[in-house]
């Protein structure tokens, strides 16, 4: 699309599975609790955001794993929270009602440890103000020894082939970097009824004590965020791409996002929207500045909108 005029200020509202979002800012799960902790920060706008993720949530309450569970790395965090949450029903009949739903937009988080408990929880989350799901496939199958979904095409399949009846929502799963072929992933779920992708969710990672030769979270392994992990992110997501864009699937790409010049990275491979997590804790005011600067680039560039960048890599192929 050609730029009209210098006065024109770019368009950041975009659409993402059916629905409107009023910027391309979501942000992730488990990094603003349930969507209130940010209230309290002197000169935060909800305006700046097109959507938040709810923090993970599972069919009945999570008492979470044992402490330490956060850990700081080199240009990274690693967290192994164990979805501690009140349980799916609790969050619809007490925590959903507290939120400004006029000022954004909030989307679920649901996990589960077999697909018939993630299709409970879409249940429940349909009836509700939410305006998607977003599907964590990273929990591990009971029924199937601990296996990962979102390591397996088949059963991340399952998973989003058993919450699609349950609810009328859009549905958004979050694919793992963990997997062999993250574009077999992306198809199988595409194809199981997913009206969207989260890419990519954490990697796996661990860091020692060297004076007690310990692991320094409980739980041994964490999933590893921030910008050491945005390389990984920006591939995967390149990968993801083309079988995305076959079936008009729109992507909202993450990891180690900290700043406008990431996040355009992040819409030139793809990104229909962009998820901000890790970076919030870097600076909670992180969303206004990244809108200002994403508007500047855009004038720039003569672009009047945010979705006339996605997808506009250019490679020596071409």
């Amino acid at each position: 699309m050609a730029y009209s005029s210098d006065s024109v200020t770019p368009n950041l509202s975009i659409q993402f599975a059916g629905l409107h979002l009023q910027t391309p800012l979501v942000l992730l799960s488990g990094c603003v609790g349930f969507g209130e902790e940010y209230t309290r920060i002197e000169g935060w706008d909800n305006h700046d955001i097109g959507a938040v993720i709810l923090k993970g949530t599972t069919l009945e309450p999570r008492m979470g794993n044992a402490p330490h569970r956060v850990y700081e790395t080199p240009s990274g965090m690693l967290n192994a929270i164990g979805l501690q949450n009140p349980g799916a029903r609790y969050v619809v009949d007490h925590i959903l009602p507290q939120l400004p739903h006029k000022e954004t937009q909030f989307w679920a988080n649901a996990n589960g440890t077999s697909p018939e408990e993630y299709a409970e929880v879409a249940r429940i989350f349909d009836d509700s103000p939410v305006t998607a799901i977003e599907i964590n496939i990273s929990c591990p199958n009971v029924k199937e020894g601990g296996v990962h979904f979102g390591n397996n095409p088949v059963m991340a399949a399952r998973v989003v082939e058993a919450m699609r009846p349950m609810t009328k929502k859009p549905l958004i799963t979050k694919l793992s970097p963990n997997t062999a072929d993250i574009a077999e992933t992306a198809r199988m779920v595409i194809e199981a009824g997913t009206d969207g992708l989260s890419v990519i969710n954490t990697l796996v990672g661990m860091a020692v004590d060297i004076e007690q030769r310990s692991p320094v979270i409980a739980n041994i392994s964490g999933g590893l965020s921030g910008p050491a992990i945005k390389p990984v992110a920006l591939w995967k997501i390149h990968q993801t791409r083309a079988v995305a864009a076959k079936h008009n699937i729109p992507i909202l790409g993450q990891g180690g996002i900290t700043s406008a010049k990431d996040a355009i990275e992040f819409a030139i491979v793809g990104s229909d929207a962009i998820g901000l997590g890790t970076g919030l804790f870097y600076d909670p005011l992180l969303c206004h500045k990244l809108l200002e600067e994403m508007r500047d680039y855009l004038r720039r560039h003569t672009m009047n909108s945010y979705s006339d960048l996605v997808g506009t890599l250019v490679t020596s192929a071409e």
